[in-house]
């Protein structure tokens, strides 16, 4: 199962005309078409993180993982009304991203699957950091793995620029430490998610994901 080139062609149209007359003009003969597209790709990802991953509900209908396309205007300077992207996000209760999970982008240019935790609360990170600390070997084998840093990335936005309470500046882990989130990334380029098999690209990409979120699930297990 692929992403067609007609929902990469509607994306960059609509980040060209982002207005509600363009939208609905063109929501009836595109956008509810391309958006069926993008929901039957979803949820091909869906039942393959399942088999790999029993946390996933393969019995969830997939718009319980699937966002909408318009954007929460209020509180942003960008008014644009749409998102210039499909996503999805999956976790065992859905489309929720405080606990670990993975997360679908299909937008041109910018493509990418995401596994981890992202922006975790407070003891969320506590714990997590902790984690690393008492089992640093075993997470370095995971995160320093030759396939792992071949085809994924560690969020690296917005860490500690000083070493988090409780650990020292030259501790041998502090730039895994510092790190505010935890989340594994794959990019994905337009040709690679239009080749009919993409969406066993994914997948495998998914597959190196796994010992890094079991790692996160690990250390969250006395979190509630």
């Amino acid at each position: 199962m692929k992403v067609f080139p007609s929902t990469f062609k509607f994306l960059k149209d609509l980040a060209k005309n982002n207005n509600r007359e363009w939208f609905n003009e063109h929501k009836e003969a595109r956008y509810e078409k391309e958006r069926e597209l993008f929901i039957d790709f979803a949820g091909s990802i869906r039942d393959g993180l399942a088999t790999m991953d029993n946390r996933i509900p393969r019995d969830l209908p997939v718009s319980k993982f699937v966002y909408r396309i318009y954007r929460d205007i209020r509180f942003s300077k960008d008014k644009t009304p749409y998102k210039r992207y499909f996503s999805a996000a999956y976790s065992s209760e859905g489309r929720v991203t405080d606990i670990p999970g993975y997360y679908l982008h299909i937008q041109p240019g910018n493509s990418f699957m995401t596994s981890g935790l992202w922006h975790p609360d407070k003891e969320k990170l506590a714990a997590v950091r902790q984690e690393i600390d008492y089992n640093s070997e075993h997470f370095r084998s995971i995160v320093e793995n030759t396939d792992f840093k071949k085809y994924l990335t560690l969020d690296q936005e917005d860490k500690l620029k000083r070493a988090p309470a409780g650990y020292a500046i030259d501790d041998p882990n502090i730039e895994y430490l510092r790190l505010k989130s935890f989340t594994a990334t794959a990019a994905l380029s337009d040709d690679e998610l239009t080749r009919d098999d993409a969406d066993k690209l994914v997948l495998e990409r998914c597959r190196l994901m796994q010992p890094f979120i079991q790692f996160l699930h690990e250390a969250l297990e006395e979190v509630k």
